[in-house]
């Protein structure tokens, strides 16, 4: 099971970076800017293609030819070179390498700093585009598909299509009769002595009705049937008799394509919005000086959601991963050396300055912004490594040997 959450993790990781990667790419194109190698995977290059162009002015053939190795993209696309098509070793996105993107070529005309500064800042800007759009057409399928929604507050229109309602557990009284029982967050209802509950109301006055008398629930636990027996109480935190469970009516919403796409447009900008609120709440508390009452999560405890994401099914990972993708759009825009924000930050001192900052202090910057990144993620990785426990480490030893 770890082997396939490891799997997961990689192909959904690489998948986005990849993505992002490739707006990159193919607006440097649109702009006439040279890609000059453009890799599935991180370098060292395993293996390449690239069209060689050969003739006479008016008269030339293009001819691919197969690059081994790991010989730099510059000298290989000198001349007549195109792109370099690469698959490299480490399997983690990919990435673009664009001509004149570290200030060098500029009287060049297919490079990236002779261009002005519009195109510039669209090229830049592509990578996140990219990602959003990709989060949108992931929900359009999810929606398409049918994507889990709380069904008691969701506003939900005419055209909404709802199947496989159930109730799921979302809170649990501690020193209740059901927490006594073992049950846990995320388990479904499925019968309650021996009857289907879909409705949180008719749930509600069955458990009034059944004081001190023992009540059978059918739980659904990732996909494992349970029986458990438990006896409502009055519970003098909510001021009724029940078993000390809060619980949702959760159920299938699914729309036609075209209305598919329109909800998924919809739902990527309420991630937009709520991503960029809780970043906001970050930043405040920092600067003021206040606890953060958000756990960041970096990249093992990305896979360790992704593993628990997984377990509940395919659309729950369709939406964790277009969470993911707009989480890498709204990270990438925020003005940080060595982000895409940071050098969209340096376009508008360009702008405000009309003449650009000079491209040694520039590459200082986002050199120095590289290094304070990579400590924070090394940071926040062994804060995961300690959330999550030794066992953790055991586990992946175990993939290894």
């Amino acid at each position: 099971m770890y082997m396939i959450t490891l799997v997961i993790f990689v192909l959904i990781l690489g998948l986005l970076v990849f993505v992002h990667e490739f707006g990159h790419f193919i607006v440097a194109r649109k702009m006439g800017v040279k890609a000059e190698e453009f890799g599935l995977g991180f370098p060292p290059r395993a293996v390449g293609i690239q069209k060689k162009y050969k003739g006479w002015l008016w008269w030339k053939r293009g001819v691919w030819r197969i690059i081994w190795g790991k010989k730099p993209a510059e000298e290989l696309s000198e001349g007549e070179g195109g792109t370099i098509y690469s698959l490299n070793w480490v399997p983690l996105g990919g990435f673009v390498k664009i001509k004149g993107e570290a200030g060098e070529s500029m009287g060049d005309a297919d490079s990236f700093a002779g261009k002005p500064i519009w195109q510039r800042g669209a090229i830049i800007s592509a990578g996140v585009l990219m990602n959003v759009v990709a989060a949108v057409v992931i929900l359009s399928i999810g929606f398409y598909i049918g994507l889990p929604r709380v069904l008691d507050d969701a506003d939900l229109d005419k055209y909404a299509k709802i199947s496989d309602k159930r109730l799921e557990l979302v809170e649990i009284l501690k020193d209740s009769p059901a927490f006594a029982a073992g049950l846990k967050l995320g388990d479904k209802i499925i019968k309650v002595d021996g009857k289907e509950m879909i409705s949180s109301l008719e749930l509600r006055n069955y458990l009034k009705e059944k004081l001190n008398i023992p009540v059978v629930f059918e739980i659904n636990r990732n996909g494992e049937m349970l029986l458990k027996e438990i006896t409502p109480a009055a519970l003098q935190a909510i001021g009724q008799p029940g078993v000390g469970i809060g619980y949702v009516e959760i159920g299938k919403v699914s729309y036609a394509p075209h209305l598919a796409l329109w909800h998924g447009f919809l739902e990527t900008g309420f991630y937009i919005k709520e991503i960029a609120r809780a970043f906001y709440g970050i930043i405040h508390n920092l600067i003021i000086g206040e606890k953060v009452a958000i756990d960041v999560t970096g990249p093992v405890g990305i896979a360790v959601l992704t593993g628990r994401v997984a377990r509940l099914g395919f659309v729950y990972l369709l939406q964790f991963t277009a969470l993911l993708s707009v989480n890498l759009a709204l990270v990438n825009i925020f003005p940080f050396p060595a982000l895409d924000g940071g050098r969209l930050f340096f376009l508008v001192l360009e702008w405000i300055r009309r003449r650009p900052v000079p491209q040694r202090v520039e590459n200082l910057v986002h050199n120095l912004g590289f290094a304070l990144l990579m400590f924070l993620i090394a940071a926040v990785t062994y804060h995961d490594f300690l959330r999550f426990g030794g066992n953790f480490i055991d586990k992946i030893k175990t993939l290894v040997q």
